[in-house]
């Protein structure tokens, strides 16, 4: 028998006039649409007058829904997997199901369509040839301390998700690491009746929101690092930086350490001694 097809569609942000022919196609005529919220799946179901079984697929969903969905595809059902807006598995659960489907020899399809990233990218005005996702930062703790540290460093253009509660805080965070002048832009209920973006710099958006707390869905996209030229007394200085710095790392210092303690020792900028380290 041949297997059903696994479809990953697409779905609107949040103006149902934003899904595309192919996906009110595909969720018409699939037998099963796994949603990763069955209540607000079922809206756009009936938005479109499809009537496809609804399974509920999320990500604390029990191993045996998994299987569920498996044994429908093996049985030549299609199936469709949603997320609760936007594209699937991007931050959002699906990629096990995925890569189970394709261990079976199951087809995989895209149905391509609105995503929170591109949609914000587009609307930032900041560059938008090369950017990191980071999804949802960690709420506490030293992973949320590094992936904050990577967001500042970062040359490219950053986007991450954050809830409307704690947005306030993660752009307070990003200000000390990054500075108060660093750009960004803040994208909220984007394709809704209250879509909003702020843009400017981190203290001015964080001042704003501070006063004013948001809701809705967010979505924050921050400018990458401004890349200097190395200073001058850096240049003049690079041997002796280099061969303390490899001191340090054979020691078993890591590459932050390194560039801290070089930093202070000797009063050069630990950015740009950062820079020099990782590049060793």
């Amino acid at each position: 028998m041949t297997s059903g097809t696994l479809y990953v569609v697409a779905t609107p942000l949040g103006n149902l006039g934003d899904i595309s022919e192919r996906a009110r196609a595909t969720l018409s005529t699939v037998a099963v649409v796994a949603a990763e919220d069955t209540r607000r799946t079922r809206i756009l179901l009936a938005h479109i007058g499809a009537r496809p079984r609804l399974v509920s697929f999320h990500a604390h969903s029990p191993r045996s829904r998994m299987e569920l969905l498996l044994s429908a595809l093996a049985e030549g059902q299609s199936v469709a997997l949603v997320s609760d807006a936007g594209t699937p598995t991007i931050s959002d659960p699906g990629a096990n199901l995925v890569m189970e489907a394709r261990s079976n020899g199951v087809p995989v399809v895209a149905v391509p369509g609105p995503s929170a990233v591109a949609a914000a990218l587009s609307i930032s005005g900041l560059a938008a040839d090369r950017y990191i996702f980071l999804g949802f930062p960690p709420r506490r703790g030293k992973e949320r301390q590094h992936l904050l540290r990577a967001a500042a460093e970062s040359p490219w253009t950053v986007v991450m998700f954050e809830s409307a509660q704690r947005v306030g805080q993660l752009l307070d965070d990003l200000r000390e690491i990054c500075g108060g002048d660093r750009q960004v832009a803040v994208a909220r209920e984007l394709t809704k009746v209250h879509e909003e973006v702020k843009t400017g710099s981190l203290e001015d958006v964080g001042t704003d929101y501070r006063e004013h707390p948001p809701r809705g869905e967010i979505t924050v996209v921050l400018s990458g690092a401004p890349v200097a030229s190395p200073s001058r007394d850096l240049v003049s200085r690079t041997d002796e930086v280099t061969e303390r710095a490899r001191s340090l790392l054979a020691e078993g210092a890591t590459k932050r350490d390194v560039a801290q303690i070089l930093a202070r020792e000797l009063h050069l900028s630990r950015n740009e001694v950062y820079r020099l380290v990782t590049a060793l």
